[in-house]
């Protein structure tokens, strides 16, 4: 059974930094794309990163590149998220998410099979 399992979340000031943390199971590691989404309250779920293990690829959507990265531990199957320069708009439900697949043409959500439960992250003013 595909587990993802969010920590890290919480509550921040702005400016401030976080490092969510994915951890996985289930599944072979190195197969999988795994990204991250994000969804505030009333908006859309929005595609920020994903990592594809099996030749470290990785990329960053445009609206927070600069200061979120993505990286992975193989030897844990866990894949993080650091979050720099934290703004209030930032404030979210964060996901973890998977699919059995090469890293998609477009960062969309119908694009991934299984979705973790999500972690809030708060940035105060």
């Amino acid at each position: 059974e595909v587990q993802l399992v969010e920590s890290g979340g919480g509550l921040v000031q702005a400016g401030g930094s976080l490092r969510l943390s994915c951890a996985t199971s289930g599944f072979t590691f190195r197969d999988y794309t795994i990204a991250w989404f994000r969804q505030a309250p009333g908006k859309e779920r929005e595609g920020l990163a994903y990592i594809y293990n099996n030749n470290l690829s990785t990329y960053v959507a445009h609206s927070v590149k600069g200061r979120f990265t993505i990286s992975s531990d193989n030897a844990k199957n866990t894949v993080y998220l650091q979050m720099n320069s934290l703004k209030p708009e930032d404030t979210a439900v964060y996901y973890c998410v998977a699919a059995p697949l090469t890293p998609p043409p477009l960062l969309l959500p119908q694009a991934f099979d299984y979705w973790g439960r999500g972690t809030q992250v708060t940035v105060s003013s």
